[in-house]
């Protein structure tokens, strides 16, 4: 029997065994998934429209995944990734081959994104180091960016207010403006890529080792675009520097954008990517570092050894599962549908942008940012001290819509939107019904917590 949990005057959290990461509120009681909806032990149903934290692809309540999973540890459940090989692991690794960029032959299995861009991080500089180059440390990353909670994932992201805390265990990165385009002139520094190679020869080529960034934006930017000649810009300048190019494909990768990669469409290929988040459709943490011949021949010819150990690496449990949802996804053909629906996803969402305290509606595919401000011809955003985009959150709960919230993309304080990144399996109704519900909590958002602008 689950306790029944109240908020302790006291010590103002719920009175549970849990240490959740909110200690100011309850949660529901999620018990039960079903395709795009999650239901509550009260029997309420809420549309799950970002996929849990982005994860869920394939859906909620897949039994396909749980059949593998089951099977897996029947079978052998871990195995040590230092003293064996397992078969999971390696079809998985097999599979991605198949639809990765051409080139990123090897895959290294991890539980989180920020574990996978933590990996991918030392991964470059062991490159280089390994190379006979070891003057190569420093990172060039994006601002507004986020990479991760470990601590030199966190570094290499752009986020003061998760920072802050932390600041003296980070190590200094050199953030450059990201390709932001609500934000930018279409001519900056920034949506050129010119702003890259400035920081380069700034920082000096012979010291940079790797150039991070998330090829379609994720919540930090609330899913902007960059423009279609960005990335390959992008690839050229770090060529002609020596630089290696780190792809965060932990959000937008996974056919999350209507491509395997998102940076697919884009018509290049990065040195090292991360994937993760919707990999394993969901199911059990799983993410990725995959690289190059390139990349790993020094390490191999050198030392031998990937100086990056994680207990559950490789483990066949998180394989199996990935192993399912990647041959899943391929079978049913959800990345052509995601695709697809994504097209109409952006179509339905047009009728938001005429809506009150809306700046910009924008993404691709099944991924989604909509951004609040408090005036929409200057674009200035609401004050921090509002707390829109949570107020918003709470009322789509109110309204039985998850959504994803961000905050301080505007300028590092101030700044509100929400995401929306639904299963590949979201229908056409399903869409209509999101598109009401965020109408709803966008007009209780205004009416009850702050009047209308």
């Amino acid at each position: 029997m689950i306790p029944f949990r109240t908020v302790s005057p006291a010590h103002r959290y719920p009175e549970t065994g849990v240490f959740y990461r909110a200690l100011d509120r309850e949660f529901p009681m999620a018990v039960r998934g079903e395709g795009c909806w999650l239901i509550d032990d009260k029997g309420r149903r809420y549309l799950d429209a970002c996929g849990g934290a982005f994860v869920a692809n394939l859906g909620h309540g897949v039994p396909e995944l749980a059949d593998a999973v089951a099977a897996q540890m029947r079978r052998v459940a871990y195995v040590n990734g230092t003293a064996f090989a397992n078969p999971a692991a390696e079809e998985l690794a097999q599979e991605l081959r198949s639809l990765n960029p051409e080139g990123l032959d090897f895959a290294y299995f991890l539980s989180s994104g920020s574990e996978a861009v933590e990996a991918a991080l030392k991964l470059a500089r062991q490159h280089w180091v390994e190379s006979g180059r070891p003057g190569k440390h420093k990172i060039i990353a994006l601002e507004p960016g986020y990479h991760g909670n470990t601590l030199l994932a966190l570094s290499a992201s752009a986020r003061p207010h998760y920072k802050k805390t932390y600041g003296p265990w980070l190590v200094p990165v050199t953030m450059i403006p990201a390709p932001y385009s609500y934000r930018r002139a279409p001519d900056s520094p920034a949506m050129t890529a010119q702003a890259l190679e400035d920081a380069i020869l700034r920082e000096g080529a012979d010291a940079v080792a790797a150039f991070i960034a998330e090829p379609v934006g994720g919540s930090s930017t609330g899913a902007c675009v960059p423009p279609g000649d960005y990335h390959r810009r992008v690839r050229e300048i770090c060529d002609r520097h020596q630089v290696l190019f780190i792809a965060d494909e932990v959000l937008c990768g996974s056919g999350r954008t209507g491509r395997w990669t998102a940076l697919e469409r884009f018509g290049v290929a990065p040195d090292i990517m991360t994937l993760g988040k919707g990999l394993s459709g969901g199911c059990v943490p799983l993410s990725a570092v995959v690289a190059s011949r390139k990349i790993l021949d020094p390490i191999a010819k050198g030392s031998g050894a990937f100086k990056h150990a994680q207990t559950f690496s490789h483990s066949p449990v998180i394989c199996a599962a990935g192993l399912a949802a990647v041959r899943l996804i391929k079978a049913r053909k959800l990345v052509d549908r995601c695709a697809e629906m994504g097209a109409l996803l952006h179509r339905k969402l047009r009728a938001l942008a005429d809506l009150p305290a809306v700046g910009d509606v924008r993404g691709l595919g099944l991924l989604a940012g909509v951004e609040f401000v408090a005036d929409k011809a200057s674009k200035a955003p609401f004050p921090r001290a509002r707390r829109f985009a949570e107020t918003f959150t709470a009322a789509a709960l109110d309204a039985g819509l998850l959504v994803w919230p961000n905050v301080g993309q505007a300028d590092g304080e101030n700044g509100d939107l929400v995401m929306l990144a639904p299963p590949f399996i979201v229908t056409e109704a399903e869409i209509d019904e999101l598109v009401a519900r965020f109408k709803t909590a966008l007009a209780r958002t205004l009416e009850v917590r702050h009047g209308r602008p």
